[in-house]
């Protein structure tokens, strides 16, 4: 199981970044230009999430949105793991 983040360390972390923290995870929303667009980050976003193993909660609405939150689930909350992702799945766009 992996260790929760510290909060001094998430405060940083969160303030260099344009991920929000909501009810114990990371969240951010993305408009993409249209639905296929929209589609290909969240295959884009799924490799990511497979290829380490860590899998977001993700969702596609409104046509263009997408949301992702990020939580480790087994250790009840943010942990160097989600940070990771997000960091990776910035790099997509």
């Amino acid at each position: 199981m992996a260790d929760l983040i510290g909060e001094g360390r998430l405060e940083t972390w969160l303030g260099a970044h344009a991920w929000t923290r909501e009810d114990g995870a990371l969240q951010r929303e993305w408009t993409l230009d249209d639905f296929a667009g929209a589609v290909q980050f969240v295959n884009a976003v799924a490799g990511l999430a497979e290829s380490q193993g860590h899998h977001p909660d993700i969702a596609l609405h409104s046509y263009n949105k997408v949301r992702l939150r990020l939580t480790t689930h087994s250790s009840g909350g943010i942990t160097e793991n989600d940070l990771e992702l997000a960091e990776r799945v910035d790099e997509l766009q």
